[in-house]
């Protein structure tokens, strides 16, 4: 049997920033994956980071292409009732966001951990745990070549997402879910953001979501009803209902052709507790949240943040006190994320056939764009709100 010291499962941003960080403190680890490199090099993902999550890449030796192509954001625009309003984080908070997306940051990360050689082994299959409760959990699977492997391990990192098994190995765990009644279609574009910062739109029709992903590319969204198939949605009615959402006198939204689409659910769901034993869980593993907050790549950069200098602390040094305090600290600050993207969903997503509703997220967004107190709270969640 093979011997590590953490067995990360999962080779997205929480499983590849974990490796990094134990790596930079001398604790070695091994990285598996079921997907191929080049899959989690090109899956289109998050790509919005908060303040704290830039500070982390930064402090980890990762920011050299980030501060090189990345595009550092002062606020956001809510839209709505006909008139765009600026929300300025700067002035509110102090803080901004930078748009560098996901994908982006994995390659980082993988470059990083094959240049400091450390273990990542893609497209396995077979994953199992076993194990934890004793002082080596056993990481199994079958290797690319098709070998069988069996590591033990001090602990076990289950950053494998929402439908991997790490989640599954916690006995007696609780779940909190909400499915919204909705769902978004996110195309990618090659064309020129029409906006120097996101515009949030809260349209009769449905909200809408213009985002950047390079100077070059633009991201947008589409509210539609949760069982819209993607097959209905042609370019053009795509470009027809944004042209009618993002739609203000003197402002025009720029074409081009749509690279990439697609349908995503959208829910809240939280896992509780985030360790058994010799497991924890980070990332999607043990959390999901909407997207309208753009709150679960920092999220999973949190729960890292967190769990990288309680793994050091214990399997270095020896000390389990942040080992054993990470699932409540983790856990208060995915409530407050989690809260926040529930908000800033429920505010901005019209319902059909809910007049109240609607006039209630009007109210909503008048406050936020009218009294600074409430345009603070909004900007303090939306920069970051640092672990408790």
């Amino acid at each position: 049997m093979e011997r590590t010291q953490v067995g990360i499962i999962g080779a997205g941003p929480a499983g590849l920033l974990l490796s990094h960080l134990l790596a930079l403190a001398g604790v070695e680890s091994v990285v598996v994956e079921l997907r191929s490199r080049e899959h989690c090099e090109q899956r289109q993902r998050a790509g919005l980071l908060e303040h704290g999550t830039v500070a982390t890449l930064r402090a980890a030796g990762l920011a050299g292409r980030l501060d090189a192509q990345s595009v550092e954001h002062g606020g956001i625009y809510l839209q709505y009732a006909g008139e765009r309003h600026h929300l300025d984080f700067r002035d509110l908070v102090d803080r901004t966001v930078t748009i560098y997306a996901q994908t982006e940051i994995v390659k980082d990360l993988i470059a990083a951990r094959l240049a400091a050689g450390q273990r990542l082994d893609f497209s396995v299959s077979a994953t199992a745990v076993s194990d934890l409760d004793g002082p080596r959990p056993v990481l199994r699977y079958v290797d690319a070549s098709g070998a069988a492997r069996a590591i033990a391990c001090d602990v076990i990192a289950g950053c494998d997402g929402f439908h991997g098994i790490s989640r599954a190995a916690v006995p007696d765990v609780v779940a909190y879910e909400r499915v919204y009644p909705f769902s978004w279609l996110g195309i990618i574009a090659d064309v020129a953001p029409s906006t120097d910062e996101l515009i949030y739109a809260h349209h009769p029709d449905g909200f809408a979501l213009h985002s950047i992903r390079t100077p070059h590319v633009s991201r947008l969204y589409l509210q539609v009803p949760a069982d819209d198939a993607i097959e209905a949605w042609s370019d053009e009615r795509i470009w027809e209902n944004l042209q009618r959402r993002f739609a203000l006198p003197g402002w025009t939204l720029r074409e081009g052709p749509v690279r990439e689409k697609a349908i995503t659910p959208m829910r809240s769901f939280v896992s509780s507790p985030m360790r058994h034993g010799r497991l924890f869980l980070a990332g999607d593993a043990a959390h999901i949240v909407p997207p309208t907050g753009a709150k679960g790549l920092n999220l999973a950069v949190s729960d890292v943040a967190l769990l990288a200098p309680a793994l050091i602390a214990w399997l270095r040094d020896g000390d389990p006190s942040l080992a054993d305090a990470y699932p409540a600290a983790a856990l208060r600050r995915v409530w407050r994320a989690t809260h926040f993207s529930w908000w800033m969903t429920r505010m901005l997503h019209p319902l059909p056939g809910d007049p109240f509703t609607t006039q209630l997220q009007l109210a909503q967004l008048r406050y936020v764009t009218t009294s600074r107190p409430a345009a603070t709270t909004l900007a303090e969640n939306y920069t970051g709100v640092a672990p408790a």
